[in-house]
């Protein structure tokens, strides 16, 4: 199962009482096919508090946006999900009791960065009441000059911030369907909605130049528990 802190006192904690979760080498071969994963695809808001395990989360993370080949044209390691001239702008935040951690795809590991339970606020408000108990919740983040500085083509529109706002969200989409397909094959719930950006940003520390998207509820299907 994911690390669980240790009673109330860690999930109250500092930053400097997380560790970065080694999560273990994704497990990619599914038994069900493409097909039966799109037949499958939907929201479902109702899911359980039961908590995933470790395999299972990395294997998600790997789906949504993980490494899948050690070069690409551009001599980076290529991703599950396109982007925007390979910009791969998009990372990838996941929400857990105990903290909110960074997906990093290459070495495939979770980075601490938040300490306390954050989940509350990678949901809109108003949504309230949908996942609330949810074990994982996902927060995409543009990160701008990634967008900027790609190794990838050096396109015009790449400077214009109108421009990049479309490419981001776009990226962030695939993404997001990467995440719906994985948990329609793994049979896990899933459900794609806004957050508290104002928020979100100040409690994740982030720069200026990085935008709170959306976020992404996973679980397990609250039916499944009963």
């Amino acid at each position: 199962m994911i690390p669980k802190a240790a009673g109330k006192q860690r999930s109250r904690g500092t930053l400097g009482d997380l560790r970065p979760i080694e999560l273990p080498k994704p497990m990619v071969k599914r038994s069900k096919s493409v097909a039966a994963a799109l037949r499958l695809r939907r929201s479902i808001r109702e899911i359980s508090a039961r908590r995933l395990p470790l395999q299972t989360l990395s294997n998600l993370l790997w789906a949504a946006c993980g490494i899948n080949r050690k070069s690409s044209p551009f001599r980076v390691p290529g991703r599950t999900a396109a982007s925007a001239s390979n910009s791969q702008e998009i990372d990838v935040y996941v929400a857990l009791e105990e903290g909110t951690y960074q997906y990093h795809p290459l070495p495939h590991r979770l980075v601490p960065v938040a300490a306390g339970d954050l989940r509350g606020l990678a949901i809109g408000r108003g949504q309230a009441g949908w996942g609330d108990n949810a074990p994982v919740r996902l927060i995409f983040v543009a990160d701008i000059d990634k967008l900027v500085n790609t190794s990838g083509f050096q396109e015009p529109g790449l400077h214009n911030p109108r421009v990049q706002r479309s490419y981001y969200y776009v990226d962030t989409g695939l993404i997001a369907a990467n995440v719906y397909l994985f948990a329609a094959a793994a049979g896990l719930a899933a459900w794609f909605h806004n957050c508290d950006r104002s928020r979100l940003h100040a409690k994740l520390s982030l720069r200026s130049d990085q935008r709170v998207l959306f976020g992404q509820t996973i679980g397990y299907p609250l039916a499944k528990t009963r």
